[in-house]
This record gives structure tokens, sequence and C-alpha cells, in this order.
């Protein structure tokens, strides 16, 4: 083989093995985009799901609260009950 047949066969290989790189790196490149997109939408449902804790915990406390007020009205009734002669019921 002469040498200008050699480089053509090793220009060829190159560009070759150039589009290979070219095609792994967008392959990779567009892996990357799609594990950021997932990445985002799961934090932003993250972050809804941590609001939404929240508020739950919240509304907990006010119903605790409303329950513990109603346990002590009706504790005032029946001892009112008692004081009016009554039996309170069960």
């Amino acid at each position: 083989m002469d040498p200008t047949t050699i480089g053509a066969v090793l220009a060829c290989v190159a560009g070759l093995i150039g589009s290979v790189v070219v095609y792994v790196g967008k392959r990779g490149e567009n892996g990357t985009s799609r594990f950021n997109s997932q990445v985002d939408q799961l934090q932003e449902e993250r972050d809804g799901l941590l609001k939404r804790l929240g508020e739950q915990d919240t509304q907990l406390v006010t119903l605790q609260q409303q329950r513990h007020d109603y346990l002590i009205r009706i504790t005032q009734l029946e001892i009112q009950i008692i004081r009016l002669g009554g039996t309170p019921t069960p």
C-alpha cells in the first residue's frame, strides 16, 4: 500500500470514530437532560407534598384542640347534671 491509500484509510477510520464519539456524546447529553428533568419533577412533587403535610398538621392541631374543648364542655355538663340530681349517661 502506498502512503496515500494508508492516509485515506486512516482518515475514514478517524471519521467513523469521530462519528461514534459524537453519537455517544449526544446520547449521554440526552440522558443527562432526561435525568435532570426527572429530578426537577420529583423535587416539585416533594415540595407540594411537604406543603400539603404542613397543612394537614395544622388541621390536626386544630381538631385536637376542638376535641379537648368538647371534652371539657362535656365534663362541665356532667358535673351540672350531677348537681341537679341526675345521673350522666356514659
